[in-house]
């Protein structure tokens, strides 16, 4: 299943999720909700190369900064041994103090001379050129020498963008490459969070302004033998859909044993008290049996 496929089976279920969320709470249940990855990671790369590795296959757990995959890097590999050559050569260095240190004693020598009147103070300007030119040489070599080192930093960090790594810590959901295929645009592999979980909820305008962060809910995995879970209201929209007259809460569910998957139909409680029905219309039988009502029995009035 593609990305668009997942994102778009989602939008589908919420928007099932929205389409009975009014009635249920007309109804006095528990709303209807989705749990969905806390992170939805689509691993790739800006490099376009070769899989010459892939290590990791759909289910796996991987870590954050965990290697899933290595494109094949000869020439940045043969750029950095290049790069490290020149820079840990240490000879133009050497050879440019030994020259700053042997004009320096020709300096001091011509220095003493001049005192003494045994040279000419054009003698003495010359040596003292030739000891600046040294030094200048000298800075010269040091200054090329951190080029290269720059030039290796640069050899490493393209060799580095030849290693795929997970930016979070999470289950392999989908891998899309295998080795010998070249990567180009597409995604080598999807990683999702599920520790925490995210519950996705719509719940009815009649309720804004009562439904508040930080407020403790109840919900229902529709799974079976799955107990009700503690979760947490961590973000509510100030936005009203206007097709469903509801608006969305997020709740934090901690999933540390992963014992929950994400993708779960569910149940929400969050303690709202029922609303009356402003057409006052009669509660479909599905409603009353406990059982949602298909989208498509759902009317809406302006």
């Amino acid at each position: 299943m593609n990305t668009f496929t997942l994102r778009t089976l989602s939008r589908s279920l919420l928007f099932a999720v929205m389409a009975t969320a009014s009635q249920l709470a007309l109804a006095g249940q528990p709303l209807v909700c989705l749990i969905q990855p806390s992170k939805i990671a689509e691993v790739g790369t800006s490099v376009t190369g070769v899989i010459e590795d892939i290590r990791v296959e759909r289910g796996d757990y991987v870590k954050k900064g965990q290697v899933i995959a290595v494109l094949r890097g000869d020439v940045e590999r043969a750029a950095l041994d290049v790069a490290k050559s020149k820079a840990q050569a240490d000879a133009d260095v050497q050879a440019a103090l030994a020259n700053v240190d042997y004009s320096r004693q020709r300096l001091d020598r011509a220095i003493d001379l001049y005192k003494k009147k045994f040279i000419s103070e054009q003698a003495l300007d010359q040596t003292r050129t030739e000891f600046q030119v040294a030094e200048q040489k000298l800075a010269q070599a040091k200054e090329q020498r951190r080029i290269w080192e720059r030039e290796m930093g640069l050899a490493k960090s393209q060799l580095a963008e030849r290693t795929i790594t997970s930016p979070i810590s999470g289950i392999v959901a989908e891998r899309y490459l295998s080795t010998g295929e070249r990567v180009e645009e597409r995604s080598v592999a999807r990683v999702v969070s599920i520790n925490p979980l995210h519950v996705e909820v719509m719940v009815p305008s009649a309720h804004f302004g009562k439904v508040k962060t930080g407020m403790t809910a109840t919900v229902m995995p529709d799974l079976p033998d799955a107990p009700p879970v503690e979760a947490k209201v961590t973000l509510v929209d100030k936005l009203i859909d206007g097709a469903s007259n509801t608006f969305r809460v997020r709740l934090n569910v901690p999933n540390a044993d992963q014992s929950l998957p994400a993708g779960l139909r569910c149940k929400a409680d969050l303690g709202l008290e029922p609303v009356a029905s402003s057409s006052g219309m009669a509660k479909p039988a599905s409603f009353r049996s406990g059982q949602p009502a298909p989208a498509k029995a759902v009317s809406y009035r302006q």
